[in-house]
């Protein structure tokens, strides 16, 4: 992962330019690059970590920048991490607070993060609040959809995961004047805590 190493490391990376064009996608891309530049186009916002200190340090940043005091949480083991650097923690869904969990699979060829029941529960993306803070691995990074479906219905032989979605979009404040995303409620202000794991 050397292209993360000698980019991303240790930075906030948050797109400032997202009414610019994608530059041209060139071939030789690996899926993580063709990821990050898609996520960041969007409106991502984006932290490479290294290990599970720096993965703290730069969720207690992104918190103690929005004053977020409290998070919402369903997993116990990111709840441990909210308690390990004092930060308050709920599993009630409350909408204005923001969301601290696990994803599914980072999708390169749209930069879209997918969800299923295994992170939300029984609800729908629309049901959280707008601001998503997102703990994932580098080796969640897939191709495409149908790689990420594939990836789900394998880790998931035992509980068969119910719903499954995706945030596309991370500038909720926007209007989005595309006819085929008309009333598309997923978008997120997300910020992805991205954790080397290769």
């Amino acid at each position: 992962m050397s292209f993360f190493d000698k980019i991303f490391k240790n930075k906030f990376i948050s797109s400032k330019k997202e009414a610019e064009p994608i530059a041209e996608e060139k071939d030789d891309l690996s899926i993580d690059e063709k990821f990050v530049q898609k996520f960041i186009h969007k409106g991502g916002k984006f932290l490479y970590c290294t290990d599970a200190e720096e993965t703290k340090k730069n969720l207690k940043q992104i918190l103690q920048e929005n004053q977020w005091n409290n998070v919402v949480s369903f997993h116990s083991d990111l709840q441990a991490i909210l308690t390990n650097i004092q930060s308050a923690k709920t599993e009630n869904l409350i909408q204005n607070l923001p969301f601290f969990t696990y994803c599914e699979s980072l999708i390169a060829e749209d930069g879209a993060i997918m969800f299923s029941s295994n992170q939300l529960k029984d609800k729908k993306l629309k049901d959280f609040s707008n601001n998503f803070i997102v703990l994932a691995k580098t080796s969640q990074i897939v191709k495409d959809t149908r790689e990420g479906i594939a990836g789900i219905r394998n880790r998931s032989e035992k509980n068969s995961a119910t719903i499954i979605s995706s945030v596309k979009n991370y500038l909720p404040q926007e209007n989005n004047t595309d006819f085929m995303s008309y009333g598309n409620t997923n978008s997120k202000t997300l910020y992805l805590l991205l954790l080397e794991d290769l």
